[in-house]
């Protein structure tokens, strides 16, 4: 199945976090973080000026992103757990 995110919203997939600490430190499960940084799956068409004018969006498909903690709404499609998010909520795009 398929998900088209309509207007300015973006499909988020999470990117996995680290095992391990940078001394080697191997993190627990219950012990991590959920990552705040993902690949985007796709986006939508983007926003719209309220005279009509298409604001283009500033990611797209592939793309890498740093978003807030607490950003999204988990959605789980095919068994998979991913996130929808306005664009406004992206950070910034990772190069």
């Amino acid at each position: 199945m398929a998900l088209k995110p309509l207007h300015d919203r973006v499909l988020v997939r999470r990117m996995e976090s680290d095992e391990k600490t940078s001394g080697g430190l191997i993190i627990p499960e219950s012990a991590k973080e959920k990552p705040s940084e993902g690949l985007v799956v796709s986006c939508g068409e983007g926003a719209r000026k309220d005279s009509g004018e298409l604001i283009e969006m500033a990611v797209k498909a592939g793309d890498t992103i740093l978003f807030g903690k607490w950003s999204g709404t988990e959605v789980t499609l095919d068994g998979e757990e991913l996130l929808m998010m306005k664009e406004s909520d992206i950070m910034g795009i990772i190069e």
